[in-house]
């Protein structure tokens, strides 16, 4: 199975900021759209950023302003930089290709926005 490696998760204060990296295999990387996706206890796994081969970047309406995803093609690794964090930010956060493939989710890294 194609490995995702999530990293960058902890517990933080909501106001706080992480960053979250993610690095694939290159096979993977380079030519697709990559997602952070998450999922929060008793809810669906939700996107929350995705950003293109090229750099073009959506996000969940909710974190808007406050996350931002980026890539660095030549590491074969994509961030997400989070600021302003909230308690409903709470969860574990994966990345994959976007749209999702099965195959490549990981164990995701766990994030927890509490005081």
């Amino acid at each position: 199975q194609v490995q995702l490696v999530e990293s960058g998760g902890g517990l933080v204060q909501p106001g706080g900021s992480l960053r979250l990296s993610c690095a694939a295999s290159g096979s993977i990387f380079r030519f697709n759209t990559m997602g952070w996706y998450r999922q929060a206890p008793g809810k669906a796994r939700e996107l929350v950023a995705r950003i293109s081969s090229i750099g073009i970047t959506n996000y969940l309406e909710s974190v808007k302003g406050r996350f931002t995803i980026s890539r660095d093609n030549a590491k074969n690794t994509v961030y997400l930089q989070m600021n302003s964090l909230k308690p409903e930010d709470t969860a574990v956060y994966y990345c994959n290709v976007f749209p999702g493939r099965n195959a490549y989710w990981g164990q995701g890294t766990q994030v927890t926005v509490s005081s």
